[in-house]
């Protein structure tokens, strides 16, 4: 989704709502706001990794591992991740919060929660949201997001993924 034209809620440092303002404005000012996302594995376990077209503004042409976008005034974290991965995959599947924290971003700050889902059939991907995708194994995700061309705050949710998961520390990316 594109920043300019979407309405945020803006947080504290709590995830307290302070206001509802323009996304785009939240991004310039550095003003906390809240993002959704989805972790996406399969029935075998394996993690849905995603590259970013060229032509969107931020990360083109990168990869990441999480599938969302902007809460809207009023939705909670979960219905907005559940959103996001139908409007971006065109998949409708349960998402199980897993953690919440605060990023600090590549970009700006924001609350960012993440989510899991497991999908089964087709993938539907929006274009101008996804270039390409694959199912990688845990092990070639750490590889990817130990390369340049990896959103960084993807490599921070994962980095994250793995300390709430209560793995041994996973090696130290970027």
């Amino acid at each position: 989704m594109t920043a300019t034209g979407e309405r945020v809620e803006r947080v504290d440092e709590q995830d307290r709502v302070i206001g509802v303002v323009d996304r785009g404005e939240a991004v310039a000012r550095q003003w906390l706001h809240r993002v959704a996302t989805t972790v996406c594995r399969d029935a075998h376990g394996r993690f849905l990794v995603h590259r970013r077209p060229e032509t969107v503004s931020r990360f083109p042409g990168c990869h990441n591992w999480l599938i969302g976008g902007a809460v809207e005034p009023g939705e909670s974290y979960e219905r907005a991740a559940a959103r996001e991965l139908a409007e971006e995959l065109g998949v409708r599947a349960p998402v199980r919060p897993l953690f919440r924290f605060l990023c600090r971003g590549a970009i700006s700050p924001y609350w960012l929660g993440v989510h899991e889902a497991v999908v089964t059939g087709g993938l539907t991907p929006d274009p101008a949201e996804i270039d390409r995708y694959a199912w990688v194994t845990e092990s070639e995700l750490w590889d990817m997001a130990g390369r340049r061309t990896f959103v960084p705050d993807g490599a921070a949710a994962l980095r994250r993924h793995a300390a709430t998961a209560g793995r041994p520390p996973a090696p130290p990316l970027p």
